[in-house]
């Protein structure tokens, strides 16, 4: 049997880097992704250290015809499993996002949120509907949410435009899961915590390696009745 396929979404630094380098430790076969390949200065040296089993490919989740170009370019990467199938992804980790700081209420703009709600909830959504011919049947999906999305946990004005994003990637989790449920295929949403990332800060409680192990373990365990889920990195349900 084919080593498993992976596809991480800005996965040049952060939690998505940790992502990959977990997923190629362990034998999987990953098709990493960011905007500007080019420029992924600590992404790049890894392909020369998994010959053949990292791909870093260009995508930017806001841009439906990025999304176009990646699903073409997907079949060459994915090659042939070992009985002559074109090979398919089993796990798709949609990592890339967006947070605007500074945001007051009083002047919030629309750019920010429309920024943000391509970014975080719309980008996801629309790039598992264009990779869902490429989805192995069984394949698990996994959204990088946050408790910020919560609509219960809200306690305070801060970051709208991002929390209001990941409330919608949590509904796109639930719809996704309903839509691919048919196929076996298991969407969730999970947030990784408050991660010491350059989104995070380095006062955050959790370490990037931590968040991407758990990350990785929770969607190891993925069960069908997991599907619409909104979980954290320890596998435990968080509140909407």
């Amino acid at each position: 049997m084919a080593d498993p396929h992976a596809l991480v979404t800005g996965a040049n630094r952060g939690i998505g880097l940790a992502l990959v380098q977990q997923l190629l430790a362990s034998g999987h076969r990953v098709v990493a992704t960011c905007r500007q390949p080019g420029r992924a200065t600590m992404l790049n040296p890894l392909a020369g250290e998994y010959p053949g089993r990292l791909h870093v490919l260009p995508l930017d989740v806001a841009e439906p015809k990025s999304h176009t170009e990646l699903v073409r370019e997907l079949p060459l990467v994915l090659g042939e499993d070992d009985d002559g199938a074109p090979g398919r992804l089993d796990l798709l980790v949609n990592n890339a996002g967006v947070l605007h700081s500074g945001e007051r209420f009083g002047s919030l703009t629309a750019a920010n949120f429309d920024d943000s709600f391509r970014t975080n909830a719309l980008g996801p959504l629309l790039l598992a509907q264009a990779l869902a011919p490429l989805l192995a049947d069984g394949a698990r999906i996994v959204n990088l949410s946050s408790r910020l999305g919560a609509i219960s946990l809200a306690e305070r004005f801060g970051t709208p435009s991002y929390n209001m994003s990941k409330a919608a990637l949590n509904m796109a989790t639930v719809l996704l899961a309903r839509a691919l449920e048919d196929r076996g295929i298991v969407a969730i949403a999970i947030s990784p915590g408050w991660v010491r990332t350059d989104m995070g800060g380095e006062d955050a409680e959790v370490a990037v390696e931590d968040a991407a192990a758990g990350i990785l373990g929770v969607a190891a365990k993925l069960g069908a009745g997991d599907s619409g889920r909104f979980v954290d990195w320890r596998g435990q349900s968080v509140p909407w």
